[in-house]
């Protein structure tokens, strides 16, 4: 992950299927998907859902990741 210094939530990374978000670590799994929805809506039926652990595109890595610039922070994978 490269290194982001910020004091607010952001999105890291936005394509047409997925998303990335640094957001508190201390936000709920809703607190995150609502963020990401606001600042993208996804259009689905469901809305952006998490990567959780295991999920194959994680490839191994945690569901919440510390973010390098900000340790309160983690980032977080959501699908469309």
């Amino acid at each position: 992950m490269s290194k982001i210094e910020h004091s607010k939530p952001e999105v890291t990374h936005h394509g047409a299927l997925d998303m990335q978000v640094c957001v508190p670590k201390d936000w709920s799994d809703e607190q995150v998907k609502e963020f990401a929805e606001r600042k993208y809506p996804c259009g689905t039926t469901l809305g952006w859902v998490i990567r959780k652990e295991g999920h194959p595109y994680l490839i191994g890595q945690r569901e919440r990741v510390t973010c390098e610039g900000q340790e309160d922070f983690v980032h977080v994978m959501l699908d469309a």
